[in-house]
């Protein structure tokens, strides 16, 4: 079997790279379950860490769910996200090691390791899922939709509101949809390679 990887299209890095942009408007065009799903289904191919996959989606739409997320967003926040027809909710499955037999199931005594220290589960938890974050919006991208990404909100209060018995712990709010009016800021400037490299 030939492990060469093929190159991207231009079209395709520019969906997913250099023209990519956080959307802060969208418009009324819904988006269907089967994008939601499709969007996961790319998402969850990315790897992680001994394939632990901390990372679970709670998706709202507009209406009861939506209302109840956006009273514990930053002000900023509301209007946008109040504009998307689908939110993301992302978060850390505190317990992720419970799946390690299915998902590692040449190493499934890692579940034990992972059960008797704490620290090293929620470091990898934390890492890992920010870690898939970072894939979800580029699957959203990839199904042509738009994101926006959102860490102003209020993580505590969002949790005892979707996620009351503790077991997930929320780490970013994504908005998804098509763009609406104006949905762009100016774009901002990159760092060269002389300063990142």
């Amino acid at each position: 079997m030939n492990a060469a990887l093929k190159r991207l299209a231009p079209d395709a890095t520019h969906v997913l790279f250099t023209g990519a942009r956080t959307a802060n408007s969208f418009a009324d065009t819904p988006v269907s379950d089967e994008e939601l799903s499709e969007i996961w289904e790319l998402a969850r191919w990315a790897p992680t860490a001994a394939n632990t996959q901390p990372l679970r989606v709670l998706f709202v739409r507009p209406g009861e769910g939506r209302d109840r997320l956006v009273k514990h967003l930053d002000e900023g926040n509301r209007a946008k996200t109040q504009s998307a027809p689908a939110v993301a909710v992302l978060a850390v499955d505190t317990r992720f090691h419970e799946h390690i037999p299915a998902l590692l199931p040449y190493k499934p005594e890692l579940k034990e390791v992972f059960a008797a220290n704490q620290e090293m589960r929620a470091d990898t938890a934390t890492f890992n899922a920010t870690l898939q974050a970072g894939y979800f919006i580029l699957a959203v991208r990839a199904v042509g939709l738009a994101a926006g990404p959102m860490a102003g909100f209020d993580a505590a209060a969002v949790d005892a509101e979707f996620f009351p018995e503790g077991r997930f712990r929320s780490i970013l709010v994504v908005n998804i949809g098509h763009p609406g009016e104006n949905p762009w800021f100016p774009r901002l400037p990159r760092l060269a390679h002389d300063d990142a490299l």
